[in-house]
């Protein structure tokens, strides 16, 4: 492990430590790490728009609106090779939510999160993209069959 000094000034030190402090880290290097990882990945993406990625796509949506659930899900299986898995919830008599784990490159996750969340009657939807590192060993995406001998 590498080591580092950093200096910060009295305020910025105090609002850190409270950041540590709410957020449950044991000291500040934990905290460091995270915020660098954060930052990389940002930058990763910026980098490489078409890089590999996981993301989580969650939104609400009002299941009276017309078709839309069937909307949703043609969407979805037209991009399966993009979709891992998908969770549905009822939140209450007319809204549901509904969380979809993409895997693919960045640009096309992107294009999909935006084509989800414009249809007409999806509120509130959020994409969280963590950038990964291809494994070129394991460039293909489907699913390997279980056998049971």
């Amino acid at each position: 492990m590498e080591r580092f000094t950093i200096s910060l000034d009295n305020q910025l030190a105090a609002e850190f430590d409270r950041l540590i402090s709410e957020r449950g880290y044991d000291n500040r290097s934990e905290a460091v790490r995270d915020i660098l990882r954060s930052h990389l990945d940002r930058w990763r993406e910026a980098c490489d728009a078409d890089g590999p990625c996981v993301a989580n796509l969650s939104y609400v949506y009002n299941h009276h609106e017309r078709e839309l659930a069937e909307r949703l899900t043609r969407i979805q299986h037209a991009h399966h090779d993009l979709t891992i898995s998908s969770m549905h919830a009822h939140l209450d008599a007319d809204n549901c939510i509904e969380t979809v784990i993409l895997k693919g490159p960045a640009s096309a996750v992107r294009q999909l999160a935006d084509a989800i969340s414009s249809e007409r009657g999806v509120r509130q939807g959020k994409l969280n993209i963590v950038m990964v590192e291809a494994d070129p060993s394991h460039a293909h995406s489907h699913a390997h069959p279980h056998s049971h001998d």
